[in-house]
């Protein structure tokens, strides 16, 4: 039996440049779609997150969103987020309210608000938890950093948990090159944090073209994420949001700032990270539609 054709974009977030982003799947229309057929789908697209969007059943939302990474589905990740709203908007999405964009997926309502030509998302609640020592030495390791360049380390949940570990420079950041077979066996989604010096070059000069207009990076991120299938991610919001949650509580971030995410992957990721006066963390950046047309699934 023949599938009927479905609407389907790929975007590229946390950027306004093709190509230098994170790209999302999206499937506009979802309905009637089962759990393996969405799971297939998003192994064949063997992205990072496919998602697909569905009507809502919470009468607050304005669409309901289901995320699939290569090995299983996600109860909330940043860049998909932002990606699937601004596919769902671009493909003539009316929101109930034109502050705000309410997304609905397992985690609950996400809120999304218009920052100019950005998007950003409401940072769901973060559990925090204090990692296993034998577990942390064992991360250190596979990740190959000194103890002597961490300066702290937390356990972070808001759908995906990550073994979080802000260490002491972007260089240390940029520098490592871990073991990604060790730490699938280790079974542990590790991100790291480093803020850069003044003066520091953010990127190789042969990238520069692509930072123009995206602000000045303070902290470089990269996520290792074994537990979705790939080795690592080239921007994360899901990772930024609970980074800056904890960091900005700790005081060892300012509450607005942009990290860069993606330059050892030849991405120039910008993520825009702000915590408004009521204490909500707000996570953007730019979206740009790369591929439209439609799926047989």
């Amino acid at each position: 039996m023949i599938s009927p054709p479905r609407s389907f974009a790929q975007i590229d977030v946390f950027t306004a440049q093709s190509g230098m982003g994170n790209p999302v799947a999206v499937v506009l229309d979802s309905a009637g779609l089962s759990d393996d057929a969405m799971q297939r789908f998003a192994r064949w697209t063997n992205l990072s997150e496919t998602t697909f969007v569905l009507p809502p059943t919470d009468a607050r939302a304005d669409y309901r969103l289901r995320i699939f990474a290569p090995g299983g589905e996600l109860p909330f990740a940043g860049h998909p987020t932002l990606g699937s709203c601004h596919a769902w908007l671009a493909a003539g999405g009316a929101p109930k309210s034109p502050e705000r964009i309410v997304q609905q997926c397992a985690k609950g309502l996400i809120d999304i608000r218009r920052d100019g030509e950005r998007l950003a998302f409401a940072a769901p609640p973060s559990k925090y938890g204090e990692p296993l020592p034998a577990v942390l030495a064992q991360v250190v390791q596979a990740i190959g950093v000194n103890t002597a360049h961490i300066l702290r380390a937390q356990v972070l949940d808001n759908g995906p948990v990550f073994m979080a570990l802000q260490l002491d420079s972007a260089s240390t950041v940029l520098a490592l090159e871990p073991d990604h077979a060790r730490l699938a066996r280790l079974k542990q989604n590790v991100g790291v944090v480093g803020r850069y010096s003044s003066g520091q070059t953010r990127l190789p000069s042969t990238q520069s073209n692509h930072t123009a207009g995206t602000g000045e990076p303070l902290v470089e991120v990269r996520a290792f994420v074994p537990l979705m299938d790939i080795n690592e991610d080239p921007i994360t919001g899901s990772l930024n949001a609970s980074l800056a949650q904890w960091l900005i509580e700790a005081g060892e971030l300012p509450s607005r700032y942009v990290a860069a995410q993606g330059t050892v992957l030849g991405r120039a990721g910008r993520v825009h990270v702000e915590r408004d006066a009521h204490g909500q963390v707000w996570v953007g950046g730019d979206s740009v539609t790369v591929v439209r047309g439609e799926v047989m699934l």
